[in-house]
């Protein structure tokens, strides 16, 4: 089908509602598509690539699927405090500020 070439036809701007030649109305584009609204060069936006949802993966991976324990090493285990709160074991297992914490199944003993 053959259009004419409507070299002095005008259109009305969808957005603003004012008269322009046709051939100076663009096709507003959302998305990399058409919108069907025909705008003048005052109202006419630019595709902006933030829009573009669903272009770039932004999936957050919370954690391994499948996750194994470690047991690269020992089972028995030496936690160190963290110093302000009370002291704790040094890498050679002496009291660092003379507070000793010593603890087992079902009863805790602490003496300072």
């Amino acid at each position: 089908m053959a259009y004419a070439r409507a070299s002095r036809a005008l259109g009305e701007c969808d957005r603003c509602g004012f008269t322009y030649k046709l051939k100076n109305l663009r096709y507003e584009i959302q998305d990399k598509v058409r919108n069907g609204l025909r705008v003048c060069d005052d109202c006419y936006d630019v595709d902006h690539p933030q829009l573009q949802i669903g272009e770039v993966d932004a999936s957050d991976p919370q954690s391994l699927f499948d996750s194994r324990i470690d047991k690269g090493e020992s089972e028995s285990t030496t936690y160190f405090s963290f110093n302000p709160i009370g002291g704790g074991l040094d890498i050679f297992g002496s009291s660092t500020m003379g507070l000793k914490m010593v603890g087992s199944v079902g009863k805790l003993t602490v003496s300072t």
